[in-house]
Formats: structure tokens, C-alpha cells, sequence
């Protein structure tokens, strides 16, 4: 019941979508597609759904090639970000239409629909219309429609973004519960690293339509195949700067000397990119670390945690870390790096050292 795309592309004029990729996914998986926007994750979804053909190369589904067949013919469910009901039906006719249209008897209807509304919070307004409802309870309600279906293969494309700050974080918890056991291939697409570290699973990053790994998502976040990777999965976006490799030390910018750590032991001297993900920088020393001062420019704080954006020989680099720390813009910050978290990337910015 595997899902495979071999050696898929899309192509539109002469504009490359899709470059050629090739995933399998397997049944009861859940996998996250993670990448900026316009990276390729609706297109590729589309494409696994049958919106969309491809221009070469193969999808695969249950051993039978499916690149041809509509989506009409496909038992799958697909959910967008900006919410699609039917207005002239109720919250409960919305939620049981694709019920309907498989011919479900009435009893399991009124069953499943009851059930995946209590799920989704939408008890109370079954027997409401569609425009007496908010733009979160319109959204649970295309949710809804696309759980109760019970499909092979369920597309969700960034669901969660029109909801509400809590009610967003109960679902992220409890989307990937929704599916355990049930056999069904999930693929949600998203532009938030957050979102896949919380879902787990197996992860895609995209960038500009091209799938630039794919695994288990904390290995994906741990070690990125290359300096691409590392940014896709990175909000705030992680730090990068050349440095020189000199025994046990790292030069940065020509002038700042910093312990090469533990991530750089195995590599030789030589010309490499750091990353350094912002929560490996901040005010607050951080065990054997090193330190070094640039000038504040930006100072982003929130009741749990502070952003700091600041000047380092010209380069902004972005400091993450809980509790508040108070800044003043213009002034000169000491923030300690914790150079064992160091990813250290060759000419080509392919991964060559690092990572926690």
C-alpha cells in the first residue's frame, strides 16, 4: 500500500516546479513536508493527490502506477490552508458529504461524523451554516470532512494556520494521535521547523522544488546533509559565516579566535561555513563555551524568551534564548556560543563535521 514517487518532475513552460524526486511512503506513516513558501510542497502534494500529472517519471500506489488516474478515482483527502465548505449545507451535511457520495449508511454517517466532530470541538455548531461560523470553526470543519473520509492517503496543506494561537497547538498535538494505528499515509507540508520536530515521524525538507533530504525528522535536524537543509530547518534562521580551521582553533572574519569544540576534532585545517543555530547563542554562558561581543540592532522580547539581532564584522547573527534579556539597540552585547554545536560545511556546503 506504499505511496512511491520515481523520479517525478513537473514542469510548467519552461519552468521547473518539481524537480525529479523520488520518496516512498509507507502505510501508518505520518511525514512532514518542510520549506519556505513556493518551495514545491503544494505542487508536490498535488501531485501525489492526481490535481496534477507529472511531466516525467512515475507515482505509484499499492505496486499499480496511479500517475494517470484523477483524483476522482482515488480513494485520498486533501485539506488546504484556506478552508473550502459547501456554504449551502450545515457544519453536519459538510462533515458527512464524502459519506454521502460513498454511499455509507445513514447510522455510520450520523456515527463517524458524531465522533470526529467531538473530535475536532464542532459539536455544538453541526447545525449551523457554514457563514455563522468563525474562520478557525470553518477550517475544523474541513478538517472534519477530510478525517471522517477514512482516506489512503490524507494531504494536509498547512491546515493549522488560520486558527487560533491555542487551539493551533492542541491540534498539533493531536494530528498525529488522529492517525496512529489507522494504517493511512499522512503528509502534512508546512514552513515551520517547529511543527515537525513536534509531529516526529519522517520528514522532507524542499527548497525551490527540490526535496533536499528526506528521514526520520530528528535525524534530518541533527545532521543536514548540507548548509541548505540546515536553513530550511532553522527558525530563526540559523547563523553562517566563513571561518578558517587552524589547529585547534577557528578564526572568524580574520580577527576572532574562537575553540575549534568537539564538533570540529575530526576535520583539517582549512577554509569551511559554520552554522550556528540561534539558540547556541545567547546571553548566558553556556558550559565551555567562548564568547565574543557584536552590537545590538535588533532586541525582539517576549514573555518566554529574547531574539537578539546583532552585528558581528558585518554579518547579523541572531541569538535565541529563554527568559527576558534586556538590550538596548546600538549597544555592544557579550553573548557565549556553544562551539560543540558548530556545523561545519565544505566549499560546496555540503556537512562535513557537527552537530549536537
Amino acid at each position: 500500500m506504499a505511496l512511491e514517487l520515481i523520479n517525478v518532475t513537473k514542469r510548467v513552460g519552461a519552468d521547473v516546479h518539481i524537480h525529479e524526486t523520488s520518496l516512498v511512503l509507507e502505510p501508518g506513516s505520518f511525514t512532514t513536508l518542510l520549506g519556505p513558501t513556493l518551495s514545491g510542497k503544494t505542487t508536490l502534494m498535488q501531485l501525489m493527490a492526481g490535481l496534477e500529472r507529472p511531466t516525467s517519471g512515475q507515482i505509484r500506489f499499492r505496486g499499480q502506477d496511479v500517475s494517470g488516474v484523477p483524483v476522482q478515482k482515488r480513494n485520498v483527502a486533501m485539506v488546504y490552508q484556506q478552508f473550502i465548505n459547501y456554504p449551502n449545507l450545515t457544519v453536519f451535511e459538510n462533515i458527512a458529504s464524502p459519506l454521502r457520495v460513498a454511499g455509507v449508511a445513514e447510522k455510520e454517517i450520523a456515527s463517524r461524523v458524531g465522533a470526529t466532530a467531538e473530535l475536532l470541538r464542532l459539536t455544538p455548531m453541526l447545525r449551523r451554516m457554514p457563514s455563522e461560523l468563525s474562520g478557525g470553526q470553518q477550517q475544523r470543519t474541513a478538517i472534519a470532512r477530510a478525517l471522517v473520509k477514512d482516506s489512503d492517503l490524507i494531504l494536509l496543506d498547512e491546515p493549522l494556520a488560520n486558527l487560533d494561537y491555542k487551539l493551533r497547538e492542541e491540534m498539533r498535538d493531536e494530528l498525529p494521535k488522529l492517525f496512529a494505528g489507522r494504517e493511512r499515509i499522512v503528509v502534512y507540508a508546512t514552513t515551520e521547523p517547529t511543527e515537525a520536530l513536534l509531529f516526529g515521524g519522517r520528514t522532507a525538507t524542499l527548497f525551490e522544488g527540490r526535496v533536499t533530504q528526506f528521514g526520520l525528522t530528528s535525524e534530518i535536524y541533527r545532521r543536514p546533509i548540507d548548509i541548505t537543509t540546515a536553513r530550511v530547518f532553522s527558525d530563526p534562521p540559523i547563523n553562517t559565516t566563513p571561518v578558517t580551521k587552524v589547529g585547534d582553533q577557528i578564526l572568524v572574519g580574520g580577527t576572532i579566535r574562537l575553540p575549534a569544540g568537539k564538533a570540529a576534532a575530526g576535520i583539517g585545517d582549512g577554509q569551511y561555513t559554520v552554522g550556528i543555530r540561534p539558540h547556541h547563542i545567547t546571553p548566558v554562558a553556556q558550559g565551555d563555551g567562548a564568547s565574543l561581543e557584536g552590537r545590538v540592532l535588533v532586541a525582539e522580547l517576549s514573555g518566554s524568551e529574547s531574539v537578539i539581532h546583532f552585528d558581528l564584522n558585518g554579518n547579523t547573527f541572531v541569538s535565541q534564548s529563554p527568559g527576558i534579556h534586556p538590550f538596548e539597540v546600538g549597544s555592544v552585547a557579550k553573548m557565549h556560543v556553544d562551539v560543540d554545536s558548530f556545523f561545519f560545511f565544505d566549499g560546496e556546503g555540503r556537512l562535513v563535521a557537527g552537530g549536537p
